[in-house]
């Protein structure tokens, strides 16, 4: 499709006919969803040698696309030109923006342009704030992450689940479960639905904190309230009550997954197979997980 747009262009530039921004802009939309920037970049540089004015939009898929790739100084210097032509950023802008420099660890930068948002009146958004939180959780500042979730239950926009759900992974991970069973708690009578990715989360960190048959109770809740367990869920109360060595609920968890269409994943399979090693394991197990298509490629 971007080749057959690429050729629509040429020829109507042949033809002395002036392609339109959307027509540039959707062309390099094109090459930003196939990751390649320099072909969005040499787009953008014809449509300007051909007299036509870049937009806001035009803008704000090259930021969108050089933050997807890292190429986060690339994406600060069209933001900066923005300004020098006295286009004003919107709210896609600065989203994308933030999102980028969260992902490699520049949370100072990405706090200013929150601020700059505030103070020029550009509506923010959840995805801003998310995109703030989920990159003070990954780079490890939980006080930080901490403090813009109170923000948001003070003074807006009010977290929904996916706000919930990178603020209970991050509490996990830390060690803080009961903080995480808190806020986990909390959800329904603040109007939010816990969903796969809220349960995953919980069951994993119970486990992890080794309590395996207090993971498998919510396992069962989370069916029992509607959301039905995937193959992450299995994955990681297989690998639970091996290490505990409870093969027969193993073996009827193993059992389900293959009756549900899903697989023993690279680490589930892994373990079983140092414990077949080892003459640890039931050999009917083994058997069991590797039926025809059982173990995730």
């Amino acid at each position: 499709m971007v080749s057959e747009a690429q050729d629509v262009v040429k020829a109507m530039l042949e033809r002395g006919v002036e392609p339109d921004v959307w027509m540039y802009n959707s062309l390099m939309d094109g090459y930003c969803l196939r990751r390649e920037m320099d072909e969005a970049q040499k787009v953008f540089d014809m449509m300007v040698r051909c007299g036509s004015v870049p937009d806001v939009c035009s803008y704000n898929i090259l930021i969108n696309g050089n933050c997807k790739i890292q190429r986060i100084d690339k994406a600060v210097n069209l933001f900066q030109e923005m300004h020098s032509k006295n286009m004003f950023p919107d709210t896609v802008t600065y989203n994308s923006l933030i999102g980028g420099l969260c992902r490699v660890g520049r949370l100072l930068d990405a706090q200013e342009l929150l601020s700059e948002m505030q103070v020029v009146g550009v509506q923010t958004n959840l995805v801003t704030y998310n995109s703030l939180l989920d990159g003070l959780c990954k780079h490890h500042d939980l006080e930080g992450a901490l403090r813009l979730f109170q923000q948001m239950l003070d003074s807006g926009p009010y977290p929904d689940i996916i706000s919930c759900n990178i603020l209970i992974d991050a509490l996990c991970k830390s060690g803080k479960l009961e903080y995480a069973r808190e806020l986990f708690l909390k959800l329904q009578s603040a109007g939010l639905q816990p969903d796969i990715k809220t349960y995953n989360t919980m069951i994993n960190g119970i486990y992890k904190a080794g309590s395996t048959n207090k993971a498998f109770e919510l396992f069962r809740v989370m069916e029992r309230n509607g959301c039905m367990p995937d193959s992450c869920s299995y994955n990681v109360m297989v690998r639970g009550f091996l290490r505990n060595n409870e093969g027969s609920t193993a073996a009827l968890l193993l059992h389900e997954m293959n009756v549900k269409g899903f697989s023993a994943d690279a680490a589930t399979a892994s373990l079983l197979v140092d414990l077949s090693c080892n003459n640890e394991l039931d050999e009917s197990l083994l058997t069991s997980s590797t039926d025809d298509n059982s173990i995730t490629k």
